[in-house]
């Protein structure tokens, strides 16, 4: 944390911070306390952010928003205010996170990664019914209970930032570089699919171990979004079922047409999944996607992938 990060023990409404948690490009994390003794997160607003009229206001309006999307697999934000010149909101705290259990390059059991795909699906399903793209899927923003059950967070931030570039021109990064769809490389127009693109490199990384693309350029990392097709979790870890890659290799279609057409198709497929339904040919998958990389050219991202097989 940052010199400028605030204390413990500083009293934002009902809340005294407790130890840090996190922070992102935004905000800060903490755990806290409040008046009745209940244990929250609490997220506070930078000072480079909450000091700009415009961002701040984007911020709290968009964390009301964020609050008022009630579902299981959704995060639920008790409170949002200002105070001291910080803005912060509240929300349950969660045991875990999937980008914690995902450390060091650990892999998951199929069943856990199946039952994670399930309950994002179900939060995405939700909130693009309501026209909210989350823009920033990863394991980070993956929480996880004590039953394992998972709970999708940081819908207000992405939205926030969106609205304000938006609104204002200016030129801030949304999403994170490792886990962006090519359309979100290219600057172009998102839907749902985008946020779906993003699960799929999620839940590669819990299958396997690590990210289907990898560099330390970001433009490089952007190109190889939009070009590059992935190694197939199989070569990585042959015990996969090929159900299950064939799901996360759709997600990770270059084209959006090309993927899930919506997050309630996924979860048909992750349902049919878990429940033994189907078959391995029912799932249409980027056809170059199933060699490696040195066997064939690059896809071209602006042509259709995938057969139905």
């Amino acid at each position: 944390m940052s010199r400028d990060a605030p204390a413990p023990g500083l009293r934002l409404g009902p809340y005294t911070l407790a130890e840090p948690l996190g922070q992102g490009g935004f905000a800060w994390v903490y755990h806290a306390l409040r008046d009745d003794g209940k244990s929250f997160a609490i997220k506070v607003l930078k000072p480079r952010y909450g000091t700009d009229p415009a961002f701040e206001s984007r911020f709290r309006q968009e964390a009301a928003f964020a609050a008022s999307l009630v579902h299981p697999n959704i995060i639920h934000i008790e409170d949002v205010g200002a105070q001291s010149g910080m803005s912060y909101f509240a929300m349950d705290r969660y045991p875990a996170s999937l980008g914690g259990q995902l450390a060091g390059d650990a892999v998951l059991p199929e069943p856990q990664v199946v039952e994670i795909g399930l309950g994002v699906a179900r939060a995405l399903g939700f909130a693009h019914q309501r026209d909210v793209v989350h823009r920033d899927i990863k394991p980070d923003n993956i929480l996880i209970g004590e039953d394992g059950h998972p709970v999708l967070t940081d819908f207000g931030i992405a939205r926030a930032v969106s609205g304000y570039v938006a609104a204002t021109g200016f030129m801030m990064t949304i999403g994170t570089p490792a886990y962006i769809s090519p359309e979100q490389a290219q600057g172009r127009g998102l839907d749902g699919r985008s946020d779906l693109y993003a699960l799929g490199i999620t839940l590669y990384r819990a299958v396997t171990g690590q990210l289907p693309f990898r560099s330390k350029d970001w433009f490089e990392l952007a190109r190889m979004h939009v070009e590059d097709r992935p190694e197939p979790p199989r070569a990585l870890r042959p015990d996969l079922s090929k159900r299950l890659e064939r799901i996360i290799l759709r997600l990770l279609a270059k084209h959006p047409n090309d993927r899930h057409p919506s997050a309630d198709a996924l979860l048909e497929d992750f349902a049919d999944l878990g429940a033994g339904r189907g078959t391995t040919a029912d799932l249409p998958v980027p056809e170059d996607y199933l060699r490696k990389s040195s066997e064939g050219p690059k896809p071209d991202p602006d042509r259709k992938w995938w057969k139905g097989w």
